[in-house]
């Protein structure tokens, strides 16, 4: 069976040096590689890296990359490793390293670490994407947290499903870009008019970029969704319904005494698809973004 190809190390962008000299690892190692040197004791070691519970792996290719760079020998290693995306059970070996072991001591630190953080963005966004099957799920969660992590988070929730990623430095890895919908500062932007913000948006961007309306800012998402169906017709590809956990929106009070009416919810998705439906626009694509329990 031919190999996958792997993510080629120049993509990480490494600080190389700064990882050499230990600037990012755990000082015991630094020491530890440090007193083995200053012995000239040079064991051969395996190192099997493993995780504690089913998950989907991600930071492979950039702990590689990290090995291949940042070791200081390294010709004398040999490495086995599974692939990014790769299901995984509790124990199972995912990384093996054989060689001098103080060519390589100062790395553990950021390899692990690296898998770590991948496989758990992976592995949450596969539970996601399974959850929701067969609806196609977008990863957007770049504004919960430091903006450094956004590459290798977004290709570790590409490898799991996402559809899509919200920017541009998300995708990078796998040669896209971001994707997204008209916000609510948008629609704030023109007086909260959201019809006349979509209509700016039809006419401004390119064409070729799906128009999704968020639809909630008026907590009527209904009335709302079809006043924008209704400007924009086919150029309209779907709305995105966004309710704050702390409102029930109008459609959905009429209906409310046997479940959580606050947020988005599923009779609030009901409500607005089967307003869509009656007036003819089933091409209109539902997109929500909130309410989850997975």
């Amino acid at each position: 069976m031919p190999r996958k190809a792997r993510l080629h190390p120049s993509i990480f962008h490494l600080p190389v040096e700064r990882m050499r000299e230990g600037y990012y690892s755990d000082k015991y190692f630094v020491r530890t590689r440090e007193l083995l040197l200053k012995d000239n004791h040079r064991p051969c070691v395996t190192m099997q890296v493993f995780g504690k519970a089913h998950a989907f792996l991600g930071g492979i290719d950039e702990a590689i990359a990290i090995l291949k760079l940042c070791s200081t020998e390294w010709d004398e290693l040999q490495v086995y490793a599974l692939y990014d995306g790769d299901e995984i059970e509790p124990w199972e070996t995912v990384l093996l390293i054989e060689g001098p072991y103080d060519a390589f001591a100062h790395l553990e630190t950021l390899y692990l670490g690296v898998l770590a953080r991948r496989t758990k963005v992976g592995t949450n966004t596969r539970r996601v994407v399974e959850a929701a099957r067969p609806k196609q799920v977008m990863f957007f969660p770049a504004r919960h947290d430091h903006w450094l992590v956004q590459t290798g988070d977004g290709y570790a929730a590409h490898i799991a499903g996402a559809i899509g990623v919200s920017t541009d430095a998300q995708a990078s890895w796998w040669g896209s870009e971001g994707v997204g919908t008209v916000p609510h500062a948008l629609i704030a932007a023109y007086d909260g008019d959201t019809v006349l913000a979509s209509r700016k948006f039809a006419e401004l961007m390119d064409p070729g970029v799906r128009l999704i309306t968020l639809v909630d800012f008026e907590n009527d998402c209904v009335d709302t969704s079809l006043k924008v169906a209704r400007a924009l017709g086919e150029r309209l590809y779907g709305v995105r319904i966004d309710t704050s956990e702390t409102l029930v929106d109008k459609s959905v009070i009429p209906q409310m005494g046997t479940f959580k009416p606050t947020g988005v919810n599923p009779q609030l998705v009901w409500n607005v698809r089967g307003a869509l439906d009656r007036e003819g626009f089933r091409f209109v694509r539902i997109v929500v973004s909130g309410g989850f329990t997975v």
